[in-house]
């Protein structure tokens, strides 16, 4: 049976390598519906080449070139946030990829989970902002939260058959990125082109920039956090640059199981959309006698405070994690155009945090009230660190 799959944030990285797997299995699997924010262009390639069912487009500015671009093909056309969540909650689909970059992957996702729909999840921000919201919709509703991200990929993978309660800690592992070894005087002065020169990874612009800052690493915290039911405390960061060994899972006998293999994000994608089969693909091998130097440190705190940010807002709950997610949003749009330098990214998110009276246990609603006024302060900021 070919598995039909909504890919959200087909543009995306995830999303690109997601129809490359796609087009490696076309006896397993096609794509049904495809949805972009603002890529009008690539949406309209891919609709012509994989013929979804559904297009959706968030910016609707753009609606018109889509419309024109896809004129006489049988694919109905979507716009706008409604529409990206429309087409997420279609029920003759068999499962969602979730990759919209930010926060606006939330709504969509609980609109595919609504709709009894499994997720492959690979936006972060769903389950950083409304993790207890979302996890507690897929239990209600018996659909599994399939990691996509590779660490959580590879923690899945170790926990997979294991008895409850056996778990002690989750050793999530981190590249470190570009600027691991700068001393902490000269982090001020990096530039966007810098810090989007990631060592072993190929990713979208944004999440590059997070992995430079360590927030990539605090949002794969929160993200174990409720994908794995453990707390704070069963959860520890080791920067591991060769990203060879995914992640480790330490069990309360004192086993430690890793997943190993090569930085290529087809393999947990393939992995999540083929569950519970593994498919017979390998995109990359990894040689096990290239597996000689393989070296873990400490991440550097004082260097990289958003990572310890992170733990901080897992530790408040409610909306602190909302926050820390906007704020970082804004920060790193401006840092990208120019505007602010680099170690402001941490900086905004610290004010943020200070700013902001948690709120316990909020709503949908609540969540992107929060997020709002979370934006405009943090863009308030912007003067006051701005780049020389």
């Amino acid at each position: 049976m070919i598995r039909s799959v909504s890919i959200l944030g087909s543009t995306g990285s995830i999303g690109r390598q997601t129809l490359d797997v796609i087009e490696a299995f076309p006896d397993r699997f096609k794509a049904g519906v495809l949805a972009a924010n603002r890529s009008w262009q690539l949406l309209a390639e891919q609709a012509k080449k994989f013929r979804p069912k559904v297009v959706a487009l968030g910016d609707e500015s753009f609606l018109p070139q889509l419309q024109d671009a896809l004129n006489g093909m049988d694919i109905k056309i979507l716009a706008g946030r409604d529409g990206v969540i429309e087409a997420a909650g279609r029920r003759d689909q068999d499962i969602v990829l979730s990759a919209l970059v930010g926060v606006a992957g939330l709504r969509p996702t609980v609109a595919a989970l609504e709709a009894g729909k499994p997720i492959a999840l690979a936006n972060k921000e769903t389950l950083v902002v409304g993790g207890s919201i979302v996890t507690k919709l897929a239990s209600s509703q018996g659909l599994p939260l399939l990691p996509v991200d590779s660490e959580h990929s590879a923690i899945f993978q170790c926990l997979h058959g294991q008895p409850e309660r056996s778990l002690k800690r989750i050793l999530l592992t981190a590249s470190g990125g570009p600027f691991r070894k700068k001393p902490k005087e000269e982090l001020s002065k990096m530039t966007a082109r810098e810090a989007l020169k990631h060592p072993t990874w190929s990713m979208g612009a944004k999440i590059t920039i997070d992995s430079a800052s360590l927030m990539n690493k605090g949002f794969e915290v929160l993200e174990a956090m409720h994908l794995f039911q453990c707390s704070m405390e069963q959860i520890e960061v080791w920067v591991h640059p060769q990203s060879i060994v995914h992640s480790m899972v330490e069990f309360v006998d004192g086993s430690i199981l890793a997943q190993v293999g090569l930085p290529d994000m087809r393999t947990p994608i393939q992995y999540a959309l083929g569950y519970p089969e593994r498919l017979s693909h390998a995109w990359e091998t990894l040689h096990v006698e290239d597996c000689h130097d393989l070296t873990f440190e400490k991440p550097r705190l004082d260097a990289f405070p958003c990572l310890s940010y992170a733990f901080e807002a897992g530790r408040l709950g409610g909306t602190m994690p909302c926050v820390v997610n906007a704020a970082n949003e804004v920060a790193v749009a401006n840092f990208l155009e120019g505007r602010i330098y680099f170690t402001a990214i941490a900086e905004i998110i610290r004010a943020c945090m200070d700013h902001h009276q948690v709120q316990t246990e909020p709503t949908l609603d609540i969540l992107d009230k929060v997020d709002a006024q979370t934006r405009d302060y943090a863009a308030s900021l912007i003067e006051k660190f701005r780049a020389e």
